[in-house]
């Protein structure tokens, strides 16, 4: 039987790290994305190493950044720019893998099982990603290696930035009971928080309780996945193979957001980076999905399904905006939003006649000559997500 083996990839401070790749005057600088002080509603998407010494993070609210981080250097984000360096480097992981899962702009799963003989032992493979990245693109990231998909992302968040950590098989539960309890990729700041003023305070501390005291003091969900999760069993599922052909990206925020400007900002990014997945695809989808997991690890999806393509990033945005305001309970933290389009398909469906002037279809048949070129052509920028750009300054 062979070992499955897999890799988390994470792009380290991937928006900051890019304006500091194409403006080496800003490296070792604090760089902080999402907008100029005096942008009254924007929020943080990416701070650099040094702009979080300063205790800036994203989606704080960029005023409250410069309160912390008067000297940073405060840059609106360049979208097609990231989604630029973002393909690449998707592109690199699949040279040493098909199943790669990309879960946002900056991350992904690769699944390795299998490849020794053509590629070397699990951490070589590491190492080599990380090299190629390194030269071919001048960015660094940081590599978890599990036996599964949920340990390899805890090990991802080891050694930042740069780094690599591997966990072996069997080694799950010592690993997972030396980390801190906030360091759980799944405990929130309120689950925290109860647990904290329950007396449990590590991992080893969780280990100690039964499950029915967990439910009690969590409820079943929390409760059952924490009993679990120290016992070195994976907590959360990242298998996104459904009998249906999906595509979706999601994005957990290290701090609890309540804030609706700052959910959609994100909403948005996420958008784009299935969007720019589907095109490349040639595929055809006419559901949307949004999800969302709140501060006590609840989570609630919903999907609509409209009646005909969605195929812009502006329509998409459009549909998924409106699901989330009509499922998000205000107030509630959030400490996970996805996105996905379902029910994909290789052929486009039969379009009303009336539809077919309509913008929408101008603007997916220049998105479609764009992306024409830039196969046979790698080195012409997509422009499309700058419409990202001009939906953040609304």
């Amino acid at each position: 039987m062979i070992q499955k083996w897999y890799l988390h990839v994470d792009l380290d401070a991937f928006f900051a790290s890019v304006e500091q790749l194409d403006n080496p005057e800003l490296k070792g600088k604090p760089v902080i994305v999402g907008g100029k002080p005096e942008d009254k509603r924007s929020v943080v998407s990416t701070a650099s190493y040094e702009a979080r010494k300063y205790g800036v993070h994203s989606a704080m609210p960029i005023f409250q950044a410069y309160k912390l981080c008067p000297n940073g250097i405060y840059l609106r984000g360049r979208m097609e720019r990231y989604s630029e360096i973002s393909y690449k480097i998707m592109n690199i992981f699949k040279d040493f893998s098909p199943d790669v899962d990309q879960m946002s702009i900056d991350e992904a799963f690769i699944d390795i099982s299998g490849t020794e003989d053509l590629f070397g032992k699990p951490e070589e493979i590491a190492f080599k990603i990380k090299k190629i990245i390194k030269e071919q693109i001048g960015l660094t990231v940081s590599v978890g290696c599990a036996p599964s998909k949920y340990f390899a992302k805890l090990a991802s968040d080891i050694n930042k930035p740069d780094g690599f950590f591997m966990v072996k098989p069997g080694e799950e539960q010592n690993f997972i009971l030396n980390l801190p309890l906030k360091k759980i990729w799944g405990v929130g700041n309120k689950t925290l928080e109860t647990l904290n003023k329950c007396g449990i305070n590590t991992p080893r501390d969780v280990l100690e309780k039964s499950i029915e005291s967990l439910k009690f003091i969590c409820g079943n969900s929390t409760g059952t996945f924490l009993y679990n999760v120290v016992r070195g069993i994976e907590g959360e599922k990242f298998d996104r193979k459904t009998k249906s052909h999906s595509i979706s990206a999601e994005t957990t925020f290290p701090y609890d957001v309540r804030d609706i400007y700052t959910a959609e900002t994100y909403l948005l990014e996420l958008v784009q980076t299935v969007m720019f997945r589907l095109l490349r695809e040639g595929g055809f989808s006419r559901t949307v999905m949004v999800k969302i997991r709140y501060e006590d690890f609840s989570t609630v999806s919903i999907q609509e399904t409209i009646e005909y393509n969605i195929i812009t990033v502006d329509s998409f945005y459009s549909l998924a905006k409106k699901i989330f305001e009509k499922k998000y309970e205000i107030n509630r933290g959030i400490r996970l939003l996805g996105v996905g389009l379902e029910n994909i398909e290789k052929e486009e469906r039969p379009i009303q006649q009336d539809l077919f002037e309509t913008s929408d279809n101008k603007k997916y048949a220049v998105e479609k000559a764009i992306l024409s070129l830039e196969k046979k052509h790698p080195e012409i920028k997509v422009q499309k997500a700058r419409l990202l750009n001009q939906g953040l300054k609304k």
